[in-house]
């Protein structure tokens, strides 16, 4: 947007002190004082939102996809039964 701004003195000394210090144009810091002025640097992009894709793992019935690390565990026990003890 294209428009005339009357700028009060101090912010005008104050404009010109920044465009030296950074070495930016004056639209681009008048740009990033009204961002930050307005709220809005900072602050992060609105996140996308998250859904959940099913997926079919093709356990048989009777599995508990709950308790898996208990289904590691007997079977873990159950491949130490079987091994001889020397």
């Amino acid at each position: 947007m294209r428009t005339t701004l009357t700028i009060d003195s101090d912010v005008e000394q104050l404009l010109q002190r920044e465009m030296r210090r950074t070495n930016r144009s004056m639209k681009a810091v008048v740009n990033d004082a009204l961002r930050v002025g307005l709220g809005m640097r900072g602050k992060p992009p609105r996140a996308p939102l998250f859904r959940v894709e099913p997926h079919a793992f093709g356990f048989k019935p009777g599995i508990d996809t709950d308790r898996l690390n208990q289904l590691v565990d007997e079977m873990e026990a159950d491949e130490t039964a079987r091994k001889p003890a020397w």
